[in-house]
């Protein structure tokens, strides 16, 4: 038993000199037996302390390697740490504190990692749809996580600057502007009188009318006050504006950065299998895996991604084998599909505009028929946005993309649709309220809007929006309970060749997050007009969350195409972004050119919302308008955008130099690697010369 161990810790000794041999001196492992044999005197000596030492004498030849850093067994690894453990250095007290120190400030760290990894929101589920349907599946809910905390974020700020203020000073506060309008602009009242069946409190919160329109959740029930005491002073309608303004700013900052993140991961990959791969390889495990299932899942992960790489270098190098005339053929198809792909999308937005003005037409119509009619735009375009998308995706098949580019194709033409049906709606909504923007017409001479139909039109477009939301959350339950359930129960329960076929449906990864980017365009839209919208959607979303995560584990089998989820992650935003932009149009066109209602509203009295900025601003001190009218004064402005113009420029060229530091490293290592592969070409032309079989070579070599 001694004879063993003192074999086993020659073995390790041997190893840890091996090494810890400098690069610049390395043998031939024939060689090195043979001055094993000869001598041990001439191994750089190996430190054996927890920490390399940093005094080294002239004679040395180099600096003793750490552990981590030396290429042995981890079974070696582990008895060299352990006799490193069994001695105690002497050192100095304050080496010894300064040790702890470190040590206790990364426990403390740790510590602080783990707690705030434990209350992350849907960590363990995350990890979970990861291991079992890849990353692209799992960036879906990603991204309906972010989009929760910034809806709950959003709604923190509108609470804490527009609504505790207006519930605090509301009874106490003074009116900005006590001129009153016409008679028939005034007539507005929502509050609901007398007694009401238990029934229509149902039907108003469905509609948000009634008891829902006369409450803070709408535009319409917050005053024209502002609190002034004797060192303080609260404007509400401007806390509005501005706070409007910083939602939208705030959400832009937000998906930016987040923007920036998904960038910086797929400009580390490179866009490509190769620097993908290499990010697997090298960095994909992650060592705080516990447990045989977090393992599992891990390992499915890593599967997943490496199979997108396969497909897209497969479908890369089918695509490099294409002849000219296969490469015409191939491209004439995807020209086509795209023609077929943009008439769907043109066809679905006539039968809008039909159905708008059929419906427009039929406004009188009385009873049943009359609702029919009345939601007929609804109707046209709820049933739009599910058959084209569902269209568009069977077409980008046939185009026989990439499967990441499939996804980003199909997803460009479904939000496309979605987002022009929602202009389509806004736009019929402006018509009816503008007198189809002639507002010196009978109906809209006296308030500068239809006042017959809109007495407070921002109410109108915020129910619009409410109802949207609540529709689209009910519409997802609904499609969960009725179609999906059923699905999987006859699929599972029916051995017949129709059921087969028809399968467990697949998670479409496009369609849905198609969906989030239009609920979240639609809370944008309406968050001016709904300040609880973000509130109501960030409920939506955690509901939502929960539905498909039920329907993706218990309804679905794994997608039998993959895509990559860094330049997927990427691309959602790009598309939330298209969103956000078409909120700011509408935001910033009714702040600026429609006339407020003068029934409703903190902005009452006003000719546009914006007018509230400079009758503030009047109202300031001489010195603050002085340092404002500074601020927007050219002597200011100028210096600025030229300080702006140099530090752009600056980043721009550093990101070039490191971007061509990075093409040099591919292609370097692309040289490698050919250098290589002719090494092993040659080893074996040698071989074959020589009559030497394979494994006998490599047993000698």
């Amino acid at each position: 038993m001694t004879s063993e161990l003192q074999r086993q810790d020659s073995t390790v000794y041997n190893y840890i000199m091996l090494g810890n041999g400098n690069p610049g001196d390395q043998q031939s492992l024939r060689s090195r037996r043979v001055s094993s044999r000869a001598s041990n005197q001439n191994y750089p000596q190996f430190s054996w302390s927890p920490r390399p030492s940093s005094e080294d004498g002239e004679g040395n030849s180099g600096k003793p390697k750490d552990l981590r850093g030396i290429p042995l067994p981890m079974a070696l690894k582990r008895a060299v740490r352990q006799v490193q453990q069994m001695q105690v250095p002497v050192v100095s007290r304050r080496e010894s504190w300064k040790r702890n120190k470190a040590k206790s400030l990364r426990k403390i760290k740790d510590n602080a990692s783990g707690f705030l990894n434990f209350f992350a929101l849907w960590s363990k589920s995350l990890q979970k749809i990861g291991g079992n349907f890849g990353g692209g599946v799992q960036s879906y809910f990603l991204f309906l996580r972010f989009l929760v905390v910034l809806n709950f974020v959003s709604f923190l700020l509108i609470a804490g600057f527009v609504l505790i203020p207006s519930i605090v000073f509301r009874s106490v506060g003074l009116s900005l502007v006590n001129n009153t309008g016409p008679e028939e602009c005034m007539a507005y009242d929502p509050n609901p009188q007398g007694l009401v069946a238990f029934y229509k409190y149902f039907l108003d919160l469905l509609s948000g009318t009634g008891f829902m329109e006369y409450s803070y959740m709408f535009y319409g029930y917050y005053n024209n006050t502002m609190m002034e005491e004797s060192n303080f002073s609260y404007n509400i309608p401007l806390a509005y504006l501005f706070t409007a303004v910083f939602y939208f700013a705030f959400c832009l900052v937000c998906i930016i950065a987040r923007m920036g993140t998904a960038a910086r991961v797929a400009v580390a990959t490179g866009g490509s299998a190769v620097g993908n791969y290499s990010m697997i390889v090298f960095t994909s495990w992650d060592y705080g895996c516990l447990g045989d299932h977090a393992t599992k899942l891990k390992q499915k992960n890593i599967h997943y991604r490496l199979q997108v790489d396969l497909e897209e270098e497969t479908i890369k190098k089918r695509a490099a084998s294409l002849t000219l005339g296969q490469k015409i053929v191939l491209y004439s198809l995807r020209v086509f599909m795209c023609f077929v792909a943009f008439g769907l999308i043109i066809a679905a937005f006539y039968g809008i505009s039909a159905a708008t003005d059929f419906s427009q037409k039929k406004s009188d119509e009385q009873g049943i028929l009359g609702l029919i009619f009345e939601y007929l735009p609804s109707i046209v375009i709820t049933a739009g946005n599910f058959l084209v998308p569902l269209l568009c995706d069977q077409i980008a098949l046939i185009e026989r993309y990439a499967p990441s580019t499939t996804v980003i194709v199909a997803l460009l033409r479904a939000v496309f649709l979605r987002l022009v049906s929602l202009g389509v709606l806004l736009f019929t909504l402006w018509r009816q309220i503008t007198c189809e923007g002639n507002t010196d017409s009978d109906n809209c001479t006296l308030c500068h809007y239809n006042y017959k139909i809109y007495p407070c039109w921002e109410t109108r477009i915020g129910q619009e929006m409410y109802k949207l939301t609540l529709f689209d959350l009910l519409i997802n339950i609904a499609v969960l309970v009725l179609v999906e359930f059923p699905r999987r129960m006859v699929v599972d329960n029916w051995s017949s060749k129709l059921a087969q076929w028809v399968g467990r449906q697949e998670f479409v990864v496009p369609y849905n997050v198609l969906g989030l980017v239009y609920g979240q365009t639609v809370v944008w839209t309406g968050a001016l007009f709904c300040p609880l919208l973000p509130l109501i959607n960030s409920i939506k979303f955690v509901i939502l969350f929960y539905c498909k995560r039920i329907t993706l584990l218990y309804n679905c089998r794994p997608a039998m195409k993959t895509f990559r989820s860094t330049t997927s992650t990427f691309f959602f935003l790009v598309v939330l972004l298209f969103g956000w932009s078409l909120a700011t149009v509408v935001m910033i066109y009714s702040l600026s050119e429609i006339h407020p209602s003068m029934s409703c509203g903190p902005f009452r009295f006003f000719p546009n919302m914006w007018s509230i900025v400079p009758t503030s601003f009047y109202s300031l001190s001489k010195i603050t308008q002085d340092f404002l009218f500074f601020i927007g004064s050219q002597a200011f402005s100028i210096p600025l955008f030229v300080l702006f113009c140099v530090v752009m420029c600056y980043f721009i060229a550093l990101a070039s130099v490191y971007g061509k530091s990075v093409a040099l490293l591919r292609v370097q290592l692309k040289l490698e690697s050919r250098d290589k592969q002719f090494l092993v070409k040659q080893i074996e032309e040698l071989s074959r010369q020589l009559q030497i079989p394979k494994h006998t070579a490599g047993a000698q070599d």
